[in-house]
């Protein structure tokens, strides 16, 4: 067995939690939308046709920003063939996913859901086959209170009140050589600037995302963040950073050490807006938006393709998820909050049934997948300010990462109420690990909760027959001695300990 200590201090502060770290993301593809949150007829579907028992699980779930429509699927899509009465809308190819879009969900219907969900929307313009024009339109569709062409168009579609959307995207992934309407680096940074710009003369008060890598591992990455941002610095408010994780082959070492790349990631676009952010002279600093992030079998779903058929919301990525993968998103979400000084919004993709922590069937129930768990309870209980514990712990090889520790924490404390909450997971996928969390700057601390996720079968799924095959414990064996909170986390396993101060 080995054995690690953690000491966390109230002085420790990164800086306070950002409920905007708790994002999602629903984007039409496979059946995100169709069949998923939106499926009229349901049994449990409103009048709105929104099924009922996803809207619960996504309350659960604790989302606070979704980021609509896309994604790929945004770069070819006219927002203006969404609104208005259904049966005048018109079906039209997405060649991003190679599906057919009826069209039948659009903007008005997702705003209408986003506030049934209590979830603040975040919305992405297409800047791959369009541009500044067609971005000022979609902004007075949905933000302008009234009196002009397209602004009295929404009123008289319903949506009365104008939507008041804060936060938007700037395009999807225009590094990638898969996204429609491709750019390189200073095509985008020209036009980012110029849709920028344009966007703030409506409004100065925007909240405007700059397009970064599509990854870590694309041979564009730095160099993209760099001239983007050269072009956008003083326009734009956040840059965008996305990453998927995946098992490879038995490697599962390197796997739950996934959070390791996440945060070189982060450290290095900081580190590039910084530059450029010093060789502009500018007192201004830009954050990310990490506004994709899960575990994706990305290889399995490009080995089997796109549909060669087109058919209307197939069910494309619909991964049953695991232990393994419950993980992994657990130590991502630990990451995120380590790095919250700089990582003010985050959405994990995807919401609903396609890489989702949400799964459902048609005219059947919707259950929680694993990853649904880490995600809900740390949205949950991180609150306060988030507190990066001092780590001393053994470390464990892995092909990918070098040598890792085999703890990997963050905590939160909230002054107002007392509580701590102390978030680990070992990485180790064999060995257990004894740790001690050294708690005397607090004071007085009683254990008030404890949670772990984690199996001797780290390859279990929920599925509509078990949807609770994979559940988090509580933690009986965990104590608190002589103000240290003790415990011993088992073999690749998550933890929460929610702890109260005197």
């Amino acid at each position: 067995m080995e054995n690690g200590k953690l000491t966390i201090d109230p002085a420790f502060t990164v800086a306070p939690v950002n409920r905007r770290i708790f994002g999602s993301f629903v984007e039409h593809m496979g059946r995100c939308v169709y069949g998923g949150i939106f499926e009229p007829g349901h049994p449990t579907a409103d009048d709105d046709g929104l099924r009922g028992d996803v809207l619960d699980l996504v309350r659960e779930l604790g989302v606070t920003a979704v980021r609509y429509p896309g994604g790929n699927f945004v770069s070819g899509y006219k927002w203006e063939d969404g609104v208005g009465p259904r049966d005048q809308r018109p079906t039209r190819l997405d060649p991003a996913w190679r599906t057919i879009e009826t069209n039948a969900f659009g903007l008005d219907e997702f705003m209408t859901w986003a506030r049934k969900a209590g979830i603040e929307p975040i919305m992405a313009v297409n800047l791959g086959t369009r541009g500044l024009q067609e971005a000022l339109e979609l902004l007075e569709y949905a933000n302008h209170p009234g009196g002009t062409e397209l602004s009295d168009r929404r009123i008289a579609h319903g949506a009365v009140k104008p939507h008041d959307i804060r936060m938007w995207c700037l395009g999807n992934e225009m590094d990638g050589p898969w996204q429609l309407g491709h750019k390189t680096a200073e095509e985008y940074g020209r036009l980012a600037k110029e849709v920028a710009g344009g966007m703030r003369q409506y409004d100065a008060d925007l909240e405007l995302v700059a397009c970064g890598s599509s990854g870590r591992s694309m041979p564009t990455f730095g160099a993209w963040e760099a001239t983007v941002l050269e072009h956008t610095y003083d326009v734009v408010d956040f840059v965008s950073a996305h990453a998927y994780y995946e098992l490879e082959g038995d490697d599962v070492a390197s796997f739950l050490a996934s959070s390791v790349d996440m945060d070189l990631f982060i450290r290095e676009v900081v580190a590039t807006a910084d530059h450029v952010g010093a060789k502009l002279a500018s007192p201004k600093r830009i954050n990310i938006s990490f506004d994709e992030w899960n575990v994706w079998y990305l290889k399995k779903f490009q080995q089997e393709g796109t549909p060669t058929e087109w058919t209307s919301a197939p069910r494309l990525s619909e991964d049953a998820y695991t232990v393994l993968d419950a993980v992994v998103v657990g130590s991502l979400l630990i990451t995120l909050l380590k790095h919250s000084d700089r990582v003010t919004a985050a959405c994990q993709a995807q919401l609903v049934n396609t890489i989702g922590s949400i799964r459902c069937e048609p005219g059947g129930p919707a259950w929680r997948q694993s990853i649904f768990h880490p995600f809900a309870l740390t949205a949950r209980f991180a609150q306060g300010e988030v507190l990066e514990p001092r780590v001393v712990a053994p470390t464990m090889a892995t092909a990918k990462h070098g040598d890792v520790s085999v703890l990997d924490s963050v905590a939160t404390h909230d002054p107002e109420n007392g509580r701590v909450a102390v978030f680990v997971v070992n990485r180790h996928p064999s060995e257990s690990v004894a740790f001690s969390t050294d708690l005397r700057y607090f004071g007085g601390v009683d254990l008030v909760e404890a949670t772990v996720l984690g199996d001797e079968d780290l390859f279990a799924v929920n599925s509509m027959e078990d949807p609770d095959r994979v559940v988090p414990k509580a933690y009986d064996s965990a104590k608190v001695v002589g103000g240290a909170l003790e415990a011993e986390l088992p073999p690749a396993s998550w933890s929460l300990f929610v702890l109260q101060t005197s």
